[in-house]
C-alpha cells in the first residue's frame, strides 16, 4: 500500500492539504509534500515516526487516543485542533480521519487543513460587524443627544434669568438632572460595547456567577416589591463552566434589570423574576423570565440592535451588550416574549471550551 501511495506521490503532492497515512499502530507510513510544508518536517523525518509527533503534549492523553479510537472503530473523526510544528510552533487545523483495509492490513488516513487564515477572516468579519454597529451608534447618538442638549440649554437659560428662590419652585433643575443622567447612561453603554475586552476565561462556579448577577441586577428591586427566585434545575452541587466572570455577570445583570423595569406596572402578585438554570453534556443555560409588559411580536427581532428600546428614555444597549458577550464566549442568546404575558431571555455558555473528545478517553483500548 505504501508503495502505491509513493508511486502516486506527484498526484498527492498536488493536493493543498496535508495528507498522512499510518499503520494500525499510528506509525506514519506516508506523508505528502503539503504535510512537509505544514509541519516543517522532511518527509523522511516523519515516515517511521508515530503520528503523536504532530500533536501537543497535553493532547496525547485524551485527544489523540480518541481520534485513533473513532477512526478504527467508528466512522472517523472530523473537527478542529491545535497541532505542533517541528520548531514547536502551534498550528490550527481541521482534522479529518478515516480507515481502510488493504492486503489484510488496516491503515489510517489523516488529513490536516490549516484554518488559521479562515479564523482570521472570521474574526475580521466580526470586527467589521462591530464597527458597522458602531457607525449606527454614532448616528443614533447624534440624533439622541440633540434633544437632551437642547433641553439642557433651554433650562439653563431660564435658570440664568431667575432668582435662587424661583429656581426651587420650578422643574428646571430636575429636568437638567434627568437629561444629564440620560447622557451619562448613553455614553457608559457605548463605552461598554465598544471597549469590551477579549474574554479572560476561567473555571467559575455557575451558581456563584448567577448569584453575583442577581445581586447586581436586583438593586432597588425590593423597594418596588419585586421578588427574585433561583431554580437550579438539573444542576446539582458544584457545577463549573469556563467564562469571563466579569463579562458574564454584567450581561446577566443587565437582562435582570430589564426584567425589573418591565415589572414596574405589574400587579403585586406578578412582580416576580425567575432565574432558571439548566445543563446538558456540553452547555450551561441561564434563563431569566418575568410576567411583565412583554414585547410586541413586530419588535422582537430588533431587541438586540443598538439603541432599540420600547421604553421611552432608555438607552437600549443592555441586550446588545449581552449578545456581544455571548458571541465572544462562543455561546448564544435567545428571547421569547408575548405582549402583556412576559418575557424570557436565555443565555447559553459552553460548559467547557474543550469538546468531550479532548477532555476524557472514549475508550481505554487505544493508547497511541
Amino acid at each position: 500500500m505504501v508503495e502505491i501511495l509513493k508511486s502516486q506521490r506527484q498526484l498527492l503532492d498536488f493536493a493543498q492539504v496535508a495528507f498522512v497515512v499510518t499503520d494500525v499502530h499510528s506509525k506514519i507510513a506516508y506523508a505528502n509534500r503539503f504535510a512537509e510544508r505544514l509541519f516543517g518536517y522532511q518527509r523522511h523525518e516523519m515516515e517511521g515516526q508515530r503520528v503523536r509527533i504532530l500533536f501537543l503534549e497535553e493532547d496525547l492523553t485524551y485527544f489523540l487516543p480518541n481520534i485513533v479510537y473513532l477512526t478504527l472503530y467508528k466512522t472517523g473523526f472530523e473537527g478542529e485542533g491545535l497541532l505542533k510544528q517541528r520548531e514547536g510552533k502551534k498550528v490550527f487545523v481541521h482534522i479529518s480521519t478515516a480507515s481502510f483495509r488493504e492486503g489484510g492490513e488496516v491503515f489510517l488516513t489523516f488529513s490536516f487543513h490549516e484554518i488559521q487564515r479562515l479564523k482570521n477572516l472570521e474574526r475580521e468579519k466580526t470586527e467589521m460587524e462591530r464597527w458597522a454597529n458602531l457607525g449606527l451608534m454614532v448616528q443614533e447618538i447624534t440624533h439622541r443627544i440633540k434633544a437632551p442638549v437642547l433641553s439642557l440649554r433651554g433650562s439653563a437659560k431660564r435658570l440664568m434669568k431667575r432668582s435662587p428662590s424661583e429656581v426651587r419652585s420650578h422643574g428646571d433643575l430636575g429636568r437638567i438632572s434627568r437629561e444629564t443622567q440620560r447622557l451619562e447612561s448613553m455614553i457608559q453603554g457605548v463605552e461598554e460595547y465598544v471597549l469590551i475586552s477579549r474574554p479572560a476565561f476561567a473555571k467559575e462556579n455557575v451558581r456563584e456567577v448567577v448569584e453575583a448577577a442577581i445581586q447586581a441586577g436586583s438593586q432597588g428591586a425590593s423597594r418596588k416589591g419585586i421578588v427574585f427566585s433561583l431554580d437550579t434545575g438539573n444542576i446539582e452541587g458544584d457545577e463549573f463552566f469556563f467564562v469571563d466572570r466579569e463579562l458574564a455577570v454584567k450581561a446577566l445583570s443587565g437582562i435582570l434589570r430589564n426584567s425589573t423595569e418591565g415589572l414596574e406596572k405589574a400587579g403585586p402578585g406578578s412582580k416576580k423574576v425567575k432565574v432558571s438554570l439548566f445543563a446538558d453534556e456540553e452547555n450551561i443555560g441561564i434563563s431569566i423570565s418575568d410576567k411583565g409588559e412583554g414585547i410586541l411580536k413586530k419588535d422582537l427581532s430588533y431587541i438586540f440592535k443598538p439603541f432599540f428600546s420600547t421604553r421611552p428614555g432608555h438607552v437600549g444597549l443592555g441586550l446588545t451588550f449581552a449578545k456581544m458577550v455571548a458571541a465572544e464566549h462562543g455561546g448564544e442568546i435567545r428571547a421569547q416574549s408575548q405582549r402583556k404575558k412576559g418575557t424570557s431571555v436565555t443565555l447559553v455558555f459552553a460548559r467547557d471550551r474543550r469538546r468531550k473528545v479532548r477532555r476524557e478517553l472514549l475508550s481505554s483500548e487505544i493508547l497511541p
